[in-house]
């Protein structure tokens, strides 16, 4: 069965916390903390942007949003997040995740997309966002806390649509 990417429906919240839950408390790639709860992970992903869902055999695998980076005169550009369940990865759900955003946003009127954090020691990551044609546009000394590492750079990452 192929992987589908579709918009999250409120029952797809479950799948969504765990991998949430998961990426959150490993430490090292996500700023939210270990205590961030259910409620505020609900809010973030579900009520304050639509999130879409890569669903595989009928499981949440991953999941992307898309949200507005700033407003007025920066509401060209959009920022993304992903997660991806940790038993799937280097499947490329990551990659056709992407893929899909980088549609949706066009189909949304946004000109570029711009993440904001990219945790420097996140390596597979940083390489992925650069196949995807995104740049290092900026680095921002010690700006993450790792669980492992202690505090780490991270990368404004950009690219155009």
């Amino acid at each position: 069965m192929p992987l589908e990417i579709r918009k999250a429906k409120d029952d797809d919240f479950e799948g969504i916390w765990e991998i949430f839950h998961h990426i959150v408390n490993e430490g090292t790639s996500f700023i939210y903390k270990d205590d961030t709860t259910r409620e505020k992970a609900h809010k973030l992903w579900m009520e304050e942007t639509t999130p879409f869902v890569a669903v595989l055999e009928g499981k949440i695998v991953g999941f992307y949003l898309i949200r507005q980076n700033k407003v007025g005169r920066g509401s060209h550009v959009c920022n993304a997040a992903y997660m991806v369940h940790h038993e799937y990865r280097k499947q490329k759900i990551g990659q056709a995740l992407c893929e899909h955003s980088l549609n949706e946003a066009k189909k949304q009127g946004y000109k570029a997309m711009q993440f904001n954090i990219v945790v420097s020691t996140n390596h597979k990551a940083v390489a992925l966002w650069m196949k995807m044609g995104f740049e290092v546009v900026g680095t921002i000394p010690q700006a993450f806390e790792h669980k492992e590492l202690g505090l780490v750079d991270a990368y404004i990452m950009h690219r155009f649509l």
